[in-house]
């Protein structure tokens, strides 16, 4: 499942402004709105551009299994084509946003979505490990600049009265990609179209984003910020070091043999966020826009927000990778078949992700408690399920995935949305960017770290002469308590958030 955080209506995620009026802001330099069919291909545009963005934020965790054996890819390496590609993603979300409030949303999302088709087409050439994670960085940086623009491009496109369908249609397609994400990419990698096998997956986007372009280049409207910040790259060049100091030993110690010096590279991660932290007040005093502005972690509903984030969505990027694994290579599953598995997933969190919405206004905070912990039952049944030993059937797998899809529907959703009833109105914008960039961090050191847990476990199983269903039995089990875990500390923390989601 995608852990894409979504932003309240009409924001980008490095916007730096609150949410827009109704009518254009004077802040923004928008167009009056296209035509109504020139807004409507606009619109596809944009969401057929999001689609492909999530869709390769889960499609990657079914095929791993096809491109390890593929490219002989280690344990570690499959983790890095996984959260190389949400580090990445997060990295860029803040300053992509910026580069398009400042030179032009519509210009922004054309050379993201180029970037990203030509980085697709590279996965798909990849002839060996370190190539892959090379490019799917380049999609991820590629989608940090795209992404951003698509509330933007839809508010510069839409009449006020019809921007609400259209960001109706945006909240479907996040839906549509979660069930289409296993599914697609386990057909794919089954199907073996032309002989391609898993490199199906990436060239899928070649042809759909090249008349993404096309079009696009033909209807977008073009909108800018007035008011334009100097971008603050060198806080952004910081901020990635100090997640791959972090990222890197979690992933490769276990190839490395823990030496010292891995622990000296997560050491050295302290002196680089005392000069990340320095330089962000040093912007914010003078008047700029830093990329994590340090008053911002005063607000106890954004410290509480950032925490909740890095804990939930680090649990759930690390599960659907974790779980393909075991599915595969464990229990003998086909790609496609293990697509099927994850659909109820994807099912559970469609049925509840309106009610969540609908009822975030009244009582937020309760239903962020109830899904993470409803996601905590469900991982607990999942291990009493696993535990045995023996292969689960489909109905004995359906039942705590579908669950657990009921918990993420009522919390991903409003999650921003509590969290910026807390906000004071001139943050929200800068609060829900570092928010959405956040939580794909989460994701990426979630992948990381309990990946370690993961592999260690599965290791041990192996030494110890058991075969592959317990041995990869063991490993989800060794790692489904610290996910249960992680929800459960953030629903303690979500404790701390407003009682109820800001109105929309």
């Amino acid at each position: 499942m995608s852990s894409q955080l979504p932003l309240p209506d009409g924001q980008s995620a490095g916007a730096s402004s609150p949410l827009p009026p109704p009518s254009p802001p004077p802040a923004d330099r928008d167009g009056a709105g296209a035509a109504g069919g020139s807004a409507v291909v606009a619109l596809v545009v944009v969401l057929v551009a999001a689609f492909m963005e999530l869709l390769d934020a889960t499609i990657v965790s079914v095929a791993a299994p096809a491109i390890a054996r593929d490219l002989g890819a280690s344990e570690a390496a499959v983790q890095w084509m996984v959260a190389g590609y949400t580090l990445a993603l997060g990295a860029g979300l803040i300053t992509g946003g910026r580069l398009g409030d400042q030179f032009g949303r519509r210009r922004a999302f054309l050379l993201g979505l180029a970037a990203f088709v030509a980085a697709s087409a590279a996965c798909a050439f990849a002839p060996n490990p370190a190539a892959l994670i090379t490019t799917r960085v380049a999609q991820g940086l590629a989608g940090g600049l795209m992404v951003p623009q698509v509330f933007g491009i839809i508010r510069s496109a839409f009449a006020p009265a019809a921007r609400a369908r259209a960001f109706g249609a945006y909240g479907a397609v996040l839906g549509l990609a979660s069930v289409a994400g296993p599914l697609l990419g386990g057909l794919l990698v089954e199907a073996n179209l032309f002989g391609l096998g898993w490199r199906a997956i990436f060239w899928v986007n070649v042809p759909v984003g090249v008349g993404g372009l096309v079009l696009g280049a033909r209807v977008l409207p073009e909108s800018s910020a007035r008011q334009r910040a100097r971008l603050d790259l060198p806080g952004a060049a910081l901020a990635a070091a100090l997640a791959v100091l972090v990222l890197l030993p979690l992933v490769q110690g276990r190839d490395w043999g823990w030496p010292w010096w891995g622990f000296a590279v997560l050491a050295a991660a302290v002196p680089v966020a005392a000069l990340l932290w320095s330089r962000e007040r040093a912007v914010a005093a003078r008047g700029g826009q830093p990329l994590l502005d340090p008053a911002l972690l005063r607000v106890r509903a954004v410290a509480a927000g950032l925490a909740v984030a890095t804990l939930f969505f680090g649990a759930i990027g690390s599960f659907f990778l974790m779980l393909s694994l075991y599915l595969q290579w464990g229990t003998g599953r086909s790609a496609w078949q293990t697509g099927l598995v994850i659909l109820p997933y994807a099912i559970g969190s469609i049925l509840t992700s309106g009610v969540g919405v609908r009822c975030a206004a009244r009582a937020g905070r309760a239903l962020l408690v109830s899904g993470a912990l409803v996601l905590a039952v469900s991982q607990a049944h999942l291990l009493l399920v696993v535990w045995d030993g023996a292969a689960p059937s489909y109905a004995e797998l359906a039942a705590p995935l579908f669950v657990g899809g009921l918990g993420l529907g009522l919390t991903a959703p409003s999650l921003v949305n509590v969290v910026l009833a807390g906000v004071p109105e001139r943050d929200a914008g800068a609060a829900g960017g570092v928010l959405t960039t956040v939580g794909q961090l989460g994701n990426a050191l979630g992948v990381a770290a309990l990946g370690a847990v993961f592999f260690a476990a599965l290791e041990t199983g192996f030494d110890r002469g058991a075969g592959p269903l317990a041995a990869y039995g063991d490993a989800l089990v060794a790692v489904l308590p610290w996910q249960a875990a992680c929800y459960c500390a953030a629903a303690a923390l979500m404790m701390l958030l407003p009682r109820a989601a800001r109105p929309e």
